[in-house]
């Protein structure tokens, strides 16, 4: 799979279904333990018309949702589709410049943006499926 065939959210099956701004990515089953996920939103109803990229980690058995952006340089962190975690799977690891984020706040620990963190997305699993709401 390449980065551009991310999985992306739509109305069209009950797998990725959404309401206003609250958007269903996946199924809980589908995002084992220590696994990340990137998904792209398909924003029509925004002025600009772009498209919404985030990530999700299942971690210590809670998901965690942020936009896939890196805070030192506006890009995305994963080095190949799905891959954003470390190699011991503990942090979030930009592909770019190797800085490591926490996994549970998002925030840098260690690379030219420490002390900056991940945009942070609220997140919940409702009927199975993982959602997150965008403002």
């Amino acid at each position: 799979m390449t980065p551009d065939e991310k999985q992306t959210p739509t109305n069209k099956n009950a797998e990725n279904r959404s309401e206003g701004n609250r958007h269903a990515l996946c199924h809980i089953d589908s995002l084992e333990e220590g696994q990340s996920r990137g998904f792209v939103i398909k924003r029509e109803n925004i002025a600009d018309n772009v498209d919404f990229e985030l990530f999700v980690v299942r971690y210590q058995n809670t998901v965690y949702a942020y936009r896939n952006r890196c805070p030192h340089l506006g890009i995305q962190l994963e080095w190949q589709p799905d891959q954003f975690l470390d190699a011991d799977g503990c942090l979030i690891q930009c592909a770019m410049h190797g800085a490591l984020f926490l996994i549970e706040s998002g925030a840098c620990i260690a690379g030219p943006c420490s002390g900056q963190a991940l945009e942070k997305i609220e997140c919940s699993i409702k009927d199975n499926h993982v959602e997150v709401w965008l403002a």
